[in-house]
Parts: structure tokens; C-alpha cells; sequence
């Protein structure tokens, strides 16, 4: 046990990677199932389930045998090297990426001659999965790009990798899970209607009912504030209609307002609203006794010393509640548009296409709805590090 011995902690992930693709070459790589004879005059039934499986050794496939050999070999250089440069973690990464893509790319290989894989191809992906955990963690020390860009990237790329490589090893149903390449191939041919759903549910009914909801939870909050009967009298109702269920509110906004984006857009509203209310007095309490002491000395007013201290104080709570009701707004839209909507919008598209068992549009619908949610939040969080990057909670990161 000598593989990247000077890290405790990370040496087992190495080694654990060579001995598990030392095994894989114990096991057949691959199976080729040979179809029998059809006898023209014998039952078809009879022939179904009688297919005759030959398992294949590394040695028969020589390419695969050639993949083996760089893992193994690419393992034991960069031990060697490694040892001496264990101060540079992008030169260890680079130096196994050719076996990751390699040992990556040998169960599509297999696959595209229509071989099933066998337990010595399982256990060469298992390996190759330990060496990216072994790149994500290496690059996870480095403070610069590597570990704020690229592993989060690398990550959902392994994640993506096993999902197609455990839905076409085993051969899953499509109607139960797509592949990814299938969700994006259907994602690029529908552009035209995923457009059309963007606009209908993320334009119209999320982000106006978002601004509206927001806009009137924290100015709801500020009279709460200013006036501490209102906020008595009234943070208990909200509590009450934060725990109505959203599906319960959806058909009574749909009967108020109509079919159209109003009634999503105000499901958003309702839901939205209170977070940020109960946020943003959370954020005006923080205010420190001895800051209101010193407004209070230059003889500053409720408002003003709302303005200039307790408001900039209350940003990262505000800013929480910006960030955890952009995905709340997005959510309600597409469950409200379930109740009834034009023939446009997310969740009308993953309602029929389900009924019509198309699962790609709806893996395809999802993807788009994961990734404007997480733009969102993303983007958020970038103007929250820029606005509050003088407040003490960001001191120190």
C-alpha cells in the first residue's frame, strides 16, 4: 500500500482503484448473445428466451485489454510522480484524465458492437470511479478555478456518466427512465415548445407573481415593524396560511382569477410572501443595541435609522428569503398550472406528455424547470456576495 501514501485519508482511494481494475481482468469482460437457428416449421413461442450467451475475456477484445493496461499504468506513473509533486494537484488530475476517458468510454464501446457488459467491465467503470473521486478531491485543495468551477463541473458529469451508463448496461425501460442523451436530443428537437413553456410559467406566472409577493412581504414587514400591533395581530394568520397546502390553494386562485397566468401568478404571491415577511423581521431584530444607541445620539428618526442601519443590517436574512422563494415561486407555478392552463406552460406539458407516456418531453420539461431554478438561486447568490460583502457573516469565507 504505497500508491499517494503521504496523504492519510486519500491513499485507500488510489489503491482501492488498482486492485479493483486488477480484478476486473478476473471476469468477463463482455457477453455476446448468439440467437439460435429459427426452424421455419417449429411454434414462434418456443424460440423466445432460448438465446445462447458466450462471455468474453479482456484477452478476446483487445482494445478493451488496451484500456485495462492504461488504467493500471497510468495508476502506478502517477504514484511515482505524484509522490514528488504532491504540492500540485491539476498535474495529478491532468495525468489521469486519458485513463478516466478511457476506462469512461469502454462500456459504450462494448455497447455499440450490441454486448452486454459483463462483471470485468462493472468493475472497470467502479475503478475509474474512484480515480474521479480521487481528481474531485485533489482539485477540491486547490483555492482557485479548479475548485469553484471545475468540480462542481466534474461532479455533475460523473453524475450524468452512471445514470446513461446503469440505464443502457441494464437495459432499462425508457417509460421508466431515459437515458440523458435521449432527455437532451429531445430537449434540442422541442426547443420551439420548451420556449413557449418558459415564457408561459417562468416569465409570466413565476417572476411577476415572485416580484409581487416579495415586494409585498417586505414592505408588509416594515409596517409589522413600525407598528408592533400589526405584527402581532397578524404574524399568527400567516403562519396559518403558510401551512394551507399548495394544492389546496391552486384551484381556489384558478376559480378567482381564471385560466390565465394571473392565478399562478398569484399561488406564487401567496406562497411567497410570507417567507419573506417573517425574514425580513427576523433581519430587523439583529439590529445591536448599541448601533440604535448611536442613530438615536445623532438624533435620527425611525426611518431614517431604518434606512441607514437596521435595513442593510437585515440584507443577508432578506437576501435568504430571495433565494428560498425563487425556488418556491417556480414550484408553485408549475404545480398551479396542473389545475388548469393554457395550452402552454411546464406543468401543463409534464401533465400530457406523462399521459401520453412520452417521459423524454417530460425528462426534458424537468431539466429546463432544474436549471432556471438553479440560475436563479445562483444568480442571487452572486448579488447577495456582492451587496452584503461587508457584513460580518461574510467575514472570513
Amino acid at each position: 500500500m504505497t500508491l499517494w501514501s503521504r496523504r492519510p485519508g486519500l491513499a485507500p482511494l488510489p489503491a482501492a482503484a488498482c486492485v479493483v481494475a486488477i480484478a476486473a481482468l478476473f471476469w468477463p469482460v463482455a457477453w455476446r448473445g448468439v440467437a439460435p437457428p429459427v426452424d421455419p416449421d417449429a411454434d414462434p413461442l418456443d424460440a423466445v428466451g432460448q438465446t445462447t450467451w458466450t462471455a468474453l475475456s479482456w484477452g478476446s477484445l483487445h482494445p478493451a485489454l488496451a484500456v485495462a493496461a492504461l488504467v493500471l499504468t497510468t495508476c502506478l506513473v502517477c504514484d511515482l510522480v505524484v509522490r514528488k509533486r504532491s504540492r500540485r494537484p491539476r498535474l495529478e488530475a491532468l495525468m489521469l484524465t486519458p485513463a478516466i476517458l478511457a476506462g469512461a468510454a469502454l462500456p459504450f464501446w462494448l455497447l455499440a458492437f450490441g454486448l452486454a457488459l459483463g462483471v470485468g467491465a462493472w468493475l472497470m467503470v467502479a475503478a475509474v470511479i474512484l480515480l474521479v473521486w480521487r481528481v474531485l478531491t485533489r482539485l477540491s485543495e486547490d483555492p482557485g478555478w479548479g475548485r469553484s468551477l471545475v468540480v462542481p463541473a466534474v461532479f455533475g458529469i460523473l453524475i450524468l456518466y452512471l445514470w446513461e451508463v446503469v440505464v443502457r448496461g441494464f437495459g432499462v425501460p425508457l417509460i421508466l427512465l431515459p437515458p440523458p442523451s435521449l432527455v437532451a436530443v429531445t430537449a434540442f428537437g422541442n426547443g420551439a415548445i420548451l420556449a413557449g413553456d418558459f415564457t408561459q410559467t417562468v416569465l409570466r406566472s413565476a417572476l411577476r407573481g415572485y416580484l409581487i409577493g416579495c415586494s409585498a412581504g417586505l414592505a408588509i414587514a416594515i409596517l409589522c415593524d413600525r407598528f408592533p400591533a400589526l405584527g402581532r395581530g397578524l404574524l399568527p394568520y400567516g403562519n396559518l396560511v403558510s401551512a394551507v397546502p399548495m394544492v389546496g390553494i391552486a384551484p381556489i386562485m384558478i376559480m378567482w382569477f381564471g385560466f390565465g397566468w394571473e392565478s399562478k401568478a398569484a399561488v406564487v404571491v401567496v406562497t411567497t410572501l410570507f417567507p419573506m415577511l417573517t425574514n425580513t423581521l427576523a433581519g430587523l431584530a439583529t439590529t445591536e443595541r448599541l448601533q440604535l444607541d448611536l442613530m438615536r445620539s445623532y438624533a435620527a428618526g425611525y426611518w431614517r435609522t431604518l434606512l441607514m442601519v437596521r435595513l442593510p443590517n437585515a440584507l443577508p436574512f432578506i437576501f435568504n428569503a430571495l433565494k428560498i422563494n425563487s425556488t418556491f415561486a417556480l414550484i408553485s407555478a408549475i404545480v398551479a398550472e396542473f389545475f388548469g392552463t393554457p395550452i402552454a406552460g411546464m406543468g401543463f406539458r409534464i401533465s400530457t406528455e406523462v399521459a401520453r407516456m412520452n417521459l423524454g418531453m417530460v425528462w426534458a420539461t424537468i431539466l429546463v424547470a432544474a436549471v432556471t431554478g438553479s440560475a436563479l438561486y445562483g444568480g442571487l447568490s452572486l448579488l447577495e456576495r456582492a451587496v452584503t460583502s461587508w457584513h460580518p457573516s461574510y467575514r472570513g469565507r
